[in-house]
């Protein structure tokens, strides 16, 4: 039998296996939390350790633990391949809009509704049963294997870089395979090649020492709510240009030759508005809409809060006011660089009527893969293996820190994006799913390019 007719003759196990995963909810941001966050690591190493991985670890980090397996049966000639994901996830509860309960697996409609189905526990595991498929009935692989699965990725990985310079030696590969993305159709299998980077801060805006009743002081105390609001409609031009000074001045312009090949593989506005829900769509000029969310920077509000917000009202004047905002970044854009120069840029604007503090919070390097490494050509044939038709290549608009880390840690590691999802699986949403197709020809082209990589 071979590995692809085992994965075949296993594919009712390797679902009620996933199911078992994500009933797990190991949420990273939740401090309650940190028990299951265990759990679902200990879950994972004990099936990595069954399907005869020669060493599993569960390894501290000063977060979440990292989950570590190995099989290096292949010798020290054959290639190694390091593969990525991750075992945690998004906060959810049944009240956010969930038809079912979110850590409650349900099958309907040939998807797999539970929160972590697709991102990132099914597209991770599916590399693990690929695994499993290969090393079945004693068969011996010819390429070696690692697996490095975190538990922090959802809260922006902020110790996996340390983990990953401290264990160089651990982690030496010679390319890394990424299931954590998703294409647009099921049909038409795609290859992301560039993620863009984060820089992610907040803006705090503070007047008076306290509330406000605002028929005593309206009119003569600068509201911290009006002021952030014309801060934040400050940070964009008519046009949806960015207007903080400097912004733009590394971005790098799309050559003719990769704009023509993006256009061929992007989707329509249609699409984008089917995915969305929206009536119309918003942005920087003279730029296609897919071009703005792979290969142009974003400076967004992720959330504003201030004053009163309840049932009913109370007419007050608040004492301050708080933003979230993010930017995503493209190649060459420094993620500190960029915070200092919008901090500066919104300094500038604030009034003298109040006191505005620039934090930031997160921050991650933008990454871009070689389209022409073998491994690249590798993957390319396993996807038509695999899915039956030849990928597409696209830029990815989401951000992955831990790329640029291995990049800069490993040697220049190369790293294929080989995601398995669809962009219709609504991650972080409430009703996140999984097709299950997707699941098991995940699988196949993944067990395919472990073949093809020997070549």
């Amino acid at each position: 039998m071979t590995a692809l007719q085992y994965a075949d003759v296993q594919r009712g196990a390797f679902l009620d296996q996933l199911k078992d995963l994500v009933r797990i909810p190991s949420i990273s941001t939740d401090p309650t939390r940190t028990g299951d966050m265990l759990r679902a690591a200990e879950w994972l190493a004990a099936d990595m350790r069954r399907i005869g991985l020669s060493r599993v670890e569960i390894m501290p980090t000063a977060g979440h633990p990292v989950v570590y397996g190995e099989w290096l049966g292949a010798g020290a000639n054959a290639p190694t391949v390091l593969i990525y994901g991750h075992y945690d996830v998004q906060p959810a509860v049944l009240a956010d809009g969930w038809h079912s309960e979110p850590f409650d697996p349900v099958e309907r409609d040939g998807k797999l509704y539970a929160r972590g189905s697709s991102d990132d526990k099914g597209q991770v595991f599916a590399q693990v049963k690929a695994v499993e498929s290969l090393l079945t009935e004693g068969r011996k692989p010819a390429v070696n294997l690692k697996f490095l699965i975190e538990g922090e990725e959802e809260i922006g990985s902020p110790n996996l870089g340390a983990f990953v310079a401290q264990h160089r030696d651990l982690l030496k590969a010679d390319v890394c395979v990424v299931s954590d993305t998703g294409m647009k159709d099921m049909n038409q299998p795609s290859i992301c090649y560039a993620t863009r980077g984060l820089m992610y801060f907040e803006l705090e805006v503070v007047g008076p020492s306290q509330d406000l009743h605002s028929g005593g002081f309206g009119g003569i105390v600068h509201n911290p709510a009006q002021v952030i609001a014309e801060m934040i409609a400050a940070l964009h031009a008519p046009d949806g240009r960015i207007t903080v000074p400097g912004f733009y001045d590394a971005v790098a312009e799309l050559s003719a030759t990769e704009r023509e090949t993006l256009r061929h593989s992007a989707p329509t506005e249609a699409d984008w508005k089917a995915v969305s829900g929206v009536s119309g769509f918003w942005g920087e000029a003279g730029y296609e809409l897919h071009e703005r969310v792979g290969t142009r920077p974003t400076l967004e509000v992720n959330g504003i809060v201030s004053g009163f917000y309840g049932a009913g009202s109370k007419t007050v004047l608040p004492a301050k006011a708080l933003a979230k905002l993010s930017c995503r970044l493209v190649p060459n854009q420094e993620p500190r660089a960029i915070f200092e120069q919008v901090k500066a840029y919104l300094l500038s604007i604030a009034p003298p009527t109040v006191h505005a503090e620039v934090r930031l919070i997160a921050e991650a390097y933008p990454a871009v893969m070689d389209l022409h490494s073998s491994a690249m050509q590798a993957a390319t044939v396993a996807y038509e293996r695999g899915w039956g038709r030849k990928p597409i290549f696209e830029r990815g608009g989401g951000t992955l820190p831990i790329l640029a880390d291995f990049q800069r840690q490993l040697n220049n590691l190369p790293i294929i994006l080989m995601g398995f999802g669809l962009s219709s699986d609504g991650a972080h949403g409430p009703n996140e799913s999984y097709t299950i197709e997707m699941f098991h020809k995940g699988i196949a082209t993944a067990i395919c390019f472990y073949e093809e990589l020997a070549k």
